[in-house]
Formats: structure tokens, sequence, C-alpha cells
């Protein structure tokens, strides 16, 4: 039996910096949009350059392991050099690697990312192996021997398979952590609520929880109410639609502005933890692991998960590579007590 067990995807990731590249701003009467951009036709010289593996399943099996939890990794990669690349990442890491999927009749994910001197990312990604995870390729028996269950954001037509999964676990009382990626919000509202009622932990961003409750953000509340309430009372409606069931808590990280939590009876504020930024690639995956890592080490403290989550996320993006930050919960309660200005507040 495992602590945890992990689904999701994995990337060979190329990390690309050149600066050359462009922030360019583009408003229009109801939305402003920005794009990086390269001179057209010009050989654009990279000033930075690092590959390491990614992806939903890889970076957060990395992370509940690193936190000392024993833990197995369901992921789809082909029989190519990425592959290889992938495999040898976990080499001394205390990972089982028993349930992974390899087919050699397809390819490995792969991205390329393209870093801006604001510590911002543009990704290029090729799903490949990742988007074509099958009810058949998964060791359900794995499942029903773990605890926790965390799916990671899936691609393609691997979402398929979430519903099945989630289900499999909640009849076997296994605990399910669902951090929902856009391909399975984009299936729609309906499916997605049958994957989130068997699950005790639901992750999304702001703009993903936007995008699966059909609730937009109204940028016309007053500052004054705003800095009150700590929470925009249109993501409240956000967490209101997304709670679906009793004994569940819904999570909505909100960038810059750090993340926000409900239970069902109180809301949880929290900043981010200030830090260097290098890339915010991983972050998500740090944070929404290791909250769900944390409500055991906490004894359920929502709010102090939250501090876990954001100390563990900043480290990440101190660094190139979605893992290369990760702490353990010694150094994040080291940190935590190095910073005992650093809190989260309760919202009724």
């Amino acid at each position: 039996m495992c602590d945890v067990i992990t689904i999701g995807s994995a990337t060979m990731d190329v990390f690309v910096e050149s600066d050359d590249a462009n922030i360019v701003s583009v408003y229009t009467k109801n939305k402003k949009s920005e794009f990086m951009s390269y001179p057209y036709g010009a050989k654009v010289e990279i000033t930075d350059f690092a590959s390491n593996v990614g992806g939903g399943g890889v970076n957060t099996a990395m992370n509940f392991s690193n936190l000392g939890l024993k833990t197995s990794a369901i992921f789809k990669i082909g029989d190519d050099i990425y592959s290889e690349g992938v495999l040898d990442s976990f080499k001394g890491k205390n990972i089982d690697l028993s349930n992974i999927i390899q087919n050699p009749s397809v390819s490995t994910g792969f991205s390329i990312i393209l870093v801006s001197f604001q510590g911002d990312r543009t990704v290029l990604a090729h799903r490949g192996a990742n988007a074509m995870i099958k009810k058949s390729d998964i060791n359900f028996d794995a499942i029903k021997n773990a605890k926790l269950l965390y799916i990671a954001p899936m691609n393609g037509d691997s979402t398929k398979v979430l519903d099945d999964i989630a289900t499999f676990a909640a009849e076997n009382n296994i605990y399910v952590c669902f951090n929902a990626g856009s391909s399975s919000i984009k299936r729609g509202f309906n499916y997605l609520k049958k994957i989130i009622a068997n699950s005790s932990i639901v992750v999304m961003n702001k703009e993903e929880a936007s995008m699966a409750t059909q609730i937009q953000v109204r940028p016309d509340t007053s500052k004054e109410k705003f800095s009150e309430e700590l929470i925009h009372p249109d993501v409240k409606e956000m967490f209101y639609k997304l709670k679906v069931r009793d004994s569940q808590i819904i999570v909505i990280t909100d960038g810059g502005r750090g993340a926000y939590a409900y239970d069902g009876k109180m809301f949880y504020q929290c900043p981010i933890f200030e830090g260097p930024v290098v890339s915010t690639l991983g972050a998500g995956d740090a944070f929404a692991s290791t909250f769900c890592a944390a409500l055991g080490r906490t004894k359920n403290d929502i709010g102090r998960s939250l501090m876990y989550a954001s100390v563990n996320s900043a480290g990440v993006v101190s660094a190139f590579g979605a893992t290369q930050g990760l702490k353990t919960f010694e150094e994040i309660e080291k940190t935590l007590a190095e910073n005992p200005d650093y809190s989260y507040r309760e919202v009724k």
C-alpha cells in the first residue's frame, strides 16, 4: 500500500529565455491581453537554456515523495529519447514506477517553455502520449491500495477516464484530490460535476474556476468593498457552485492575490509567500499537491495548509524547472518559523 498515487502527464520540458523577447499589451473595450513577441523573421539569440522533466503527474509525484509520502505514479510515455529522460529523472527517487504506461507506438510529451524577463512563461506543448491514456491502461488495483488518489490536469482523450477513476476511488473509500485542468473543464460542468462530487479536495485557478462555473469576476466592484471582504463576491459565487457535497474543500488560486479555500462554513484567504521569481512553471502543481499533503501534516488545518502550499510554491518559482525548488515539510516549517508575520485570514 502507498500513501498517494498520482495520475497525470509526463513531459520533457525545454526552457528558453531570450533578452530579445517583448511583452506586448493589447487593449480592447472589454479586456486587456498580453503577448510574448519576438522580431519577425529574425534569428533570435538565446540568453539562457535548460531542460528538465515536467508534467503534472511527474511534478506531483516528485513533490509527494519529497514531502515524505510513499508515492506511486501513473502516466503514459513512449519509447524514445524523451521517455529515457523522464525515466532517468526518477533514478534515486523513492517513487514506485510500476504503474506507468509505456507504448512504443506513441511519442512522449514534449514542451518548449518561452520564459519572459518577468519570470512568466508561454508554453508550446506537444501532448503526445499524455492525451492517450485509456481506462484499460490503468491499474485500478494500485488505486484501491492507496490512501490518496491525486488527479493532476489531464489532456485530450485522457480526460475521458476521470469519471471512472474518481468514481472507483470514492467507492473504495480512497481520498481524492482533483486538480482540474482546462481540458477537463471544457467537457462541460455536468461532466465535471460528477468528478467533483467524488472528490474531497478540488483545486483550480481563478481562470479555470470562471470557465467551469461560467461566473465572471466583475471589475466594477469597489476597491473598498473588496479590501473589506478579502475575497471578491464573484469568487465566492464560484465556491458556492463548485462545492457540491459536504465534507469537501474547494481551493481557488488567484495569482499575485494568493489563494482562497472554502469548506462550507468558512472562507480562508492566504497571500502569496514573497520571493524571487525565475519561472512560474510547476507552481500550481506544487501548490495543489502540497496543500493535499499538508492537511494530513496539520491535522486538517486548512489555513495553515494554504501557508505550507504557498511556501513550497514560492520555492519552485525561484528556480528553473518545475521540481527544482521543492521543499520538505521540515524546510517549509523552518521557513514559516523564520517568518512569523506571514499568516492567513478567515472570512465568514
